[in-house]
């Protein structure tokens, strides 16, 4: 299948690469997750399986996986016939939490549009940048749509870069870093589904609904 780059935005184009680029890394870190489960598995390394070196290496690349995945569906092409069960959806909010430093509980039930999906992990990755010491968050979804909340005991606030998800264009005054690029991806995706964002951050923590 090709596709006509002259009739897409650069966003689109962005999503491209980024669909590009997670479905090329999954494959070799599949294959080395199959090479540590034959190391682990072969007579020849006794003790092998249980050394503390080859735990940390499982779970890096376990846990490698487990982000690239949700960086797919935040960073990626998303169709708009295609769905994502409430199962997998708590498997992709636990890659999208960094080295497992903010502890997600989902209040959720259903199977949701990939589309819908992409602003969720968005909206967790915004607040997963608020809360670097870590922190708890609970993501429901109702009638009224998602609400995402946020607590933890220490918060990293920046007015200026939490103003993105106000704009869906450059905010004065603020330029994004690569670590940062979720806030106007956020704000561009929910106002492209034509639903309304609000948030809220203190010292205490954040919220964001749509």
């Amino acid at each position: 299948m090709t596709v006509d780059t002259t009739r897409m935005l650069p966003e689109d184009l962005a999503t491209l690469v980024g669909s590009r680029l997670c479905h090329d890394l999954v494959s070799p870190l599949g294959a080395i997750g199959n090479g540590i489960e034959l190391l682990e598995m072969s007579p020849d390394f006794p003790g092998l399986a249980t050394s503390p070196e080859m735990s940390l290496i499982a779970q890096s690349v376990r846990a490698a996986r487990e982000r690239i995945h949700a960086f797919r569906i935040a960073f990626g092409q998303a169709r708009s016939d295609q769905r994502v069960a409430d199962r997998e959806l708590r498997d992709l909010l636990h890659g999208a939490s960094a080295q497992g430093r903010l502890q997600i509980e989902l209040d959720a039930q259903g199977d949701f549009p990939r589309s819908e999906v992409r602003m969720l992990m968005l909206a967790v990755m915004c607040l997963d940048s608020a809360m670097p010491w870590g922190g708890r968050l609970s993501a429901q979804h109702d009638s009224a749509g998602w609400k995402l909340r946020a607590k933890a005991e220490r918060v990293k606030q920046d007015d200026a870069l939490w103003a993105w998800l106000d704009e869906a264009e450059e905010c004065e005054g603020r330029r994004i870093a690569p670590s940062e690029v979720q806030f106007p991806l956020l704000a561009r995706a929910v106002r492209d589904a034509g639903r309304r964002l609000t948030w809220h951050l203190d010292e205490t923590g954040g919220d964001i609904s749509f």
